[in-house]
C-alpha cells in the first residue's frame, strides 16, 4: 500500500522538494536557540515595493567571532561555536559551552540585507520583494 502525502495530489506538479523540505523541518525540533520572527514595516518615505522580516536569536554569551550566518541555496543557515576555555577552572558550571546550528527556508527572491548581534540578541534582516503578476497566454499548436 502506498502512502498517501498532501502532495500527492495529481494537480500539484512539481512539489516533490517541497514535501521532503517539509519532512526535514518537522524532524528539526531542537528549540535552541530561541528565536522571534518579525515583519517590520519601512518608515514613511522608504522603498515599499518589499516587505522587512526579521529574525532575532537569543545567542546570549556567543562573540561575534563564534557565529557564522550563511545562505546556502535557499536556506538560512545560522551557526554558533563555543570554544572551552582551558584555562579556567570551574566550581561550578552551570552554563555550558555549546553548539547550535538553526536553518530557515527562505522564499524565491528573499534576500539577506544585514545581520547585526547586539545585548546578546543576533538580528538578521531579510528583503522580501513583492511577487509579481504575471500572465501569460500559451499558443495551441494545431496538429492536422
Amino acid at each position: 500500500m502506498s502512502r498517501m502525502t498532501p502532495f500527492s495530489s495529481p494537480l500539484l506538479l512539481g512539489f516533490d522538494g517541497v514535501e521532503k523540505t517539509l519532512e526535514r523541518i518537522a524532524k528539526g525540533g531542537d528549540g535552541y536557540p530561541p528565536y522571534n520572527i518579525e515583519r517590520v514595516r519601512p518608515a514613511e518615505g522608504e522603498d515599499r515595493s518589499y516587505d522587512l522580516i526579521r529574525i532575532t536569536l537569543a545567542v546570549a554569551g556567543f562573540g561575534e567571532s563564534e557565529l557564522e550566518v550563511t545562505v546556502e541555496e535557499n536556506q538560512l543557515l545560522v551557526r554558533g561555536k563555543q570554544a572551552d576555555d582551558a584555562s579556567r577552572e570551574y566550581l561550578h558550571r552551570g552554563i555550558a559551552a555549546r553548539q547550535f546550528q538553526k536553518c530557515f527556508l527562505l522564499a524565491e527572491g528573499m534576500r539577506i540585507t544585514g545581520a547585526e548581534l547586539r545585548n546578546g540578541l543576533l538580528s538578521i534582516d531579510l528583503a522580501k520583494p513583492e511577487p509579481e503578476r504575471v500572465v501569460r497566454k500559451i499558443k495551441i499548436a494545431v496538429a492536422d
